[in-house]
């Protein structure tokens, strides 16, 4: 298992090309935010957005249109009942994230089923929070489990893997992770991310500021936008895991709690620091 540093950020952060548009940069779907968690979804949005990627449209509750629109312009939106127009940019999207504040229910459960029909073998999936819960509890499949990121917390984790908290050993962690396929990126105050069958990253940061609601919707978000507009690769995900940390580390020594969105608005000068440090 390798512990991350900085030059993870310098191998997968790179100088924006002089002849480019926003294409160049991905296209993101994000797929969450009901009737009462629609924070969720617009600060995973946000992270996604302050991160880099180059056009970004949020599926959502109706009801949370207004607010994503005054926090995050830069967004396109639509409601779940426009089944056309979700159809549309599902198939041009370059990375799909489901779950932040999704909820639990059938017309949830719903999308989800249809977020994993549709899948292109191409196409990453970020799957976090409520989503995590429904492909456990129904025990669905994955269709391309290689372009699949996981983003559970121990207690999802517990619920995908079928591992009781005091079970997740690496070795154990290993071994289910080999079953399922998809990159598995375990949040703790320690994250680990496993791929092929290994525990593959460790991430050294992270602080007690950081243990505040939406972190996790932020971080989905971080990994979301390097996706779009990055390699696909592992490496790929552990910068936007480092990056997120990084952040909260340095916010944390002036500040009693980190807030997800204090993260999200400093990514553009982090990223740009990276670069001209390289």
């Amino acid at each position: 298992m390798v512990q991350m540093n900085a030059e993870i950020l310098a191998k997968v952060i790179t100088k924006r090309p002089e002849i480019s548009h926003k294409g160049t940069f991905g296209r993101a779907v994000l797929i969450g935010g009901n009737q009462q968690y629609g924070g969720a979804i617009i600060m995973s949005a946000e992270a996604c957005i302050k991160c880099g990627a180059g056009l970004t449209t949020v599926i959502t509750a109706e009801k949370n249109h207004t607010a994503l629109h005054t926090r995050l312009p830069e967004a396109m939106v639509l409601a779940f009942s426009e089944k056309a127009a979700i159809q549309k940019v599902l198939d041009s999207a370059t990375v799909i994230l489901i779950g932040p504040g999704l909820g639990l229910d059938a017309p949830a459960l719903k999308l989800l089923k249809n977020i994993l029909a549709v899948q292109k073998e191409k196409q990453w999936l970020v799957i976090d929070g409520s989503a995590i819960t429904l492909f456990s509890e129904n025990s669905l499949t994955l269709p391309h489990p290689k372009q699949t990121v996981f983003t559970p917390h121990e207690a999802e984790w517990s619920r995908l893997s079928g591992l009781a908290l005091d079970e997740q050993t690496t070795e154990n962690n290993c071994a289910k992770q080999a079953l399922l396929g998809a990159k598995i990126v375990l949040k703790s105050h320690r994250t680990t991310i496993y791929d092929n069958s290994i525990a593959y990253y460790h991430n050294p940061l992270g602080n007690p500021g950081m243990a505040t609601g939406g972190m996790g919707d932020t971080l989905a978000g971080i990994i979301t936008g390097f996706l779009a507009q990055f390699d696909k690769t592992i490496d790929t995900i552990g910068a936007a895991v480092y990056l997120h940390s990084l952040i909260g580390d340095e916010l944390y020594q002036k500040n009693y709690i980190v807030l997800p969105t204090s993260i999200s608005a400093a990514l553009p000068t982090y990223m740009k620091r990276s670069i001209e440090r390289n």
